[in-house]
């Protein structure tokens, strides 16, 4: 980590200088804390002695490293910037480290089960005395009240009771999860984006508060429009496959050799849609958007018998010179391995402890002065080993530090 023996953190970026205390595990936690590392905060990870964060032993896949021990990719997608030290928070010790890390932090977060932390011994009413400007925050399943505030959560029982499943999948009899633990990624995002607001108002108020989020509340966060279809409309949406519910045509097209995606957000891409493929964009059913809706099944069944003798490169050429947006579904490999990808600052090299110089997928934020120079912190470290920190974290907590000393002895 870029930090000196004196404890001086000298990264870059927008959160440089602030100091994160992260207790999460798993998922929805670490993702808000390497978000805030990727923005330059210092992250200390705090973990359980022995078998560190849940996620370091979800596999396979694992990776052999150079001390014999095998490293979970899972752990590796969420924790990169952030330094570990291990502590029992059951022990006086432990306890003490935290209060001294407390004491020095802008940010804390945690996504026990509620309730979980003031039995471990520190209540918000404790955290804020301990540090009247720190921000909390506090991740739960399903809320950290309500009549089910208590819940465990994990990410595909939120997707099912959120919604989110019911709007997935080829049909209503077909619910399907999201390929990728979508409600943990957001409250994550979501925790970072009230930690920031939080940091904000504490410049105007001189104090911290506790910001909390959940699985539940990210999942229904983002049902946009399918939200209002029923608060609304009172129509219940259902999933329908890899068609849009309310533009056409929107969705996933068969060709030749496979597939290709195609968006006519309006008017004019349907009708140079047509103009390129000789098709008439007033027939019957068609000549308005809330028409082709209505006519969804007729609409599909016309493209793919216009595209059915076209390769998935050729219709892709004629659509991009049409003006038509359109694209291809890529495996993940090819995301990775494409230009455009590599362009962006999407996957970045970092020097591991066992595994050696891997390769991260990247923060997706890029930051740019007003004369178009980049600023965006381009150094990454990897996702440490278990109390990898540990000793130089206590050695900076202590050394010099009367209080600290006698927290230690105490």
């Amino acid at each position: 980590m870029d930090v000196d023996s004196t404890g001086t953190d000298r990264r870059t970026g927008p959160l440089a200088g602030t100091l994160v205390v992260d207790l999460t595990r798993a998922l929805a936690g670490p993702q808000a804390a390497m978000m805030m590392a990727d923005l330059g905060a210092r992250v200390v990870k705090v973990e359980s002695p022995g078998t560190g964060d849940d996620t370091r032993s979800w596999g396979p896949p694992f990776v052999p490293g150079s001390d014999g021990d095998e490293v979970a990719t899972y752990f590796l997608s969420c924790n990169r910037n952030k330094e570990s030290v291990a502590l029992d928070l059951k022990s006086d010790d432990g306890r003490a480290v935290l209060a001294e890390l407390v004491r020095r932090a802008d940010v804390l977060m945690e996504n026990f089960r509620p309730g979980t932390l003031d039995r471990l011994g520190f209540p918000p009413q404790l955290l804020s005395e301990l540090n009247p400007r720190l921000v909390v925050l506090s991740i739960s399943g399903f809320g950290h009240d309500g009549p089910e505030g208590g819940r465990a959560g994990y990410d595909q029982i939120a997707q099912g009771e959120a919604g989110l499943m019911s709007l997935t999948g080829s049909g209503p009899e077909d619910p399907q999860r999201v390929g990728v633990p979508i409600g943990d990624v957001l409250s994550g995002m979501y925790g970072a984006y009230g930690v920031i607001a939080a940091l904000l108002e504490r410049e105007r108020t001189g104090r911290g508060q506790v910001v909390r989020t959940s699985l539940l509340a990210s999942i229904v966060g983002v049902h946009a429009f399918q939200g209002t279809r029923w608060t609304v409309a009172k129509e219940v949406p259902r999933a329908q496959g890899n068609h849009h519910p309310s533009i056409a045509p929107y969705g996933l097209f068969h060709c030749r050799d496979g597939a290709v995606q195609i968006a006519c957000g309006n008017e004019g891409l349907w009708r140079r849609l047509c103009d390129e493929f000789g098709l008439e964009p007033d027939g019957a059913g068609m000549a308005t958007n809330a028409q082709r809706v209505a006519h969804r099944p007729q609409v599909i069944a016309l493209l793919e018998k216009t595209f059915a003798d076209l390769d998935k490169a050729d219709l892709l050429q004629r659509l991009s010179v049409a003006g038509v947006p359109s694209g291809r579904v890529r495996t993940l490999e090819e995301v990775y391995e494409w230009d455009q990808t590599r362009s962006q600052g999407l996957l970045v090299d970092v020097e591991h402890p066992t595994l050696g110089t891997v390769q991260l997928p990247g923060p997706p934020l890029r930051f740019f002065t007003p004369d178009g120079s980049e600023t965006t912190p381009v150094h990454h470290a990897s996702p440490p080993l278990l109390d990898q920190h540990g000793d130089s974290i206590r050695a900076w907590l202590w050394e010099g530090d009367d209080l600290g000393k006698t927290l230690r002895r105490d």
